[in-house]
């Protein structure tokens, strides 16, 4: 083994690999980490978790001043890893740091998903102030649902997000800043009416759901809620008591946060539910099978800390697309 003293860090390794050393800074989450250090946080996630089990908080959440350890990849041209092919494409809509998405299976191979983010344009939804500044429901759904894009594209699936913003991107950062250039899909104003607002979303998925006759198709509507403050409640899912396929599909991502709860968080109680809903705009008037999620109330202390901080995002986005592989890989039919 050796040991090369670095400015601001120490790497250890030998000839095969390395392993650097890093200190967390106030602020920092798994992906501001690594990003940090120049790691892909898609790629090494799970491997940071695996070399820092046991230095981490319950909830994967860092500690502020103490070290963990990172891989160091090389980087020699020449090797056998800059030859290796990668399947890749880009979306600028992810913004520049995450536009990249690369291939990681064909799981969702000839599936089609329609993504809502609540809210959106003239309507930021409920808005909170959080140390000194204002944040919104709108902008925290949007940034759940790029990330949740990002993990279907990765999979093969054609996604369509009906809620846009060109500008935004997917953002490590706690505070979202609030704007209202929102569009409907494909460059659409969005409405300030509420019910014209819904029916603009409605008519835009219906098109699509109709032009992609005779395949797999679902849309699952990512919201924030803006309950009275103090009101803590965990991810909870919405479906229409007439389709089998939408509550399948909110069974699928429910069962997955059960057992992603009891893996991280063994001492805490999961609250949250899935049940019919079949009175909300959207969950009555749309064609595709639906799952309408509720990822947290942004007036509650406690939700904000899933909310706000980016990790958590990821990972909320991350167990609902493993929600929704688990539904598609073990359907029965259409």
């Amino acid at each position: 083994m050796f040991v090369l003293f670095c400015m601001g860090s120490i790497v250890i390794g030998t000839a095969q690999d390395s392993i650097k050393q890093v200190e967390a800074i106030t602020g920092d989450g798994i992906y501001s980490l690594l990003r940090r250090h120049g790691l892909d946080p898609t790629k090494f996630y799970q491997g940071f978790l695996q070399l820092n089990k046991e230095n981490l908080k319950s909830d994967h959440q860092l500690y502020a001043g103490n070290v963990y350890r990172i891989p160091v990849v090389p980087t020699d041209k020449g090797t056998d890893r800059d030859s290796e092919p990668t399947n890749k494409m880009e979306y600028p809509i992810f913004g520049e740091d995450y536009a990249t998405v690369e291939s990681l299976s064909d799981r969702l191979k000839n599936t089609v998903y329609y993504l809502i983010s609540g809210h959106g344009g003239p309507d930021p939804g409920a808005v909170e102030n959080y140390a000194g500044k204002l944040i919104s429901e709108d902008e925290y759904a949007y940034d759940v649902t790029l990330r949740l894009a990002r993990e279907l594209l990765s999979h093969g699936a054609e996604v369509h997000i009906i809620v846009r913003d060109e500008n935004d991107g997917i953002r490590d950062s706690r505070i979202l800043d609030l704007d209202t250039d929102e569009v409907a899909y494909p460059d659409k104003p969005i409405p300030l009416n509420q019910k014209k607002r819904l029916e603009q979303r409605v008519n835009v998925v219906n098109r699509l759901y109709l032009q992609n006759r005779g395949k797999y198709q679902r849309l699952i509507v990512t919201h924030v809620d803006g309950r009275a403050s103090g009101t803590n409640i965990d991810v909870f899912f919405y479906h229409h008591h007439k389709s089998k396929n939408g509550k399948r599909l909110a069974e699928c991502i429910h069962q997955t946060f059960q057992k992603k709860y009891k893996k991280f968080q063994p001492n805490r109680k999961y609250t949250g539910t899935f049940k019919d809903r079949s009175n909300l705009y959207l969950v009555k008037n749309t064609l595709p099978a639906i799952a309408y999620i509720e990822i947290g109330n942004i007036r509650s202390e406690k939700d904000q800390r899933r909310i706000l901080d980016p990790d958590n995002r990821q990972a909320l986005a991350k167990w609902i697309s493993e929600g929704v592989l688990l539904d598609f890989e073990t359907k029965s039919d259409q």
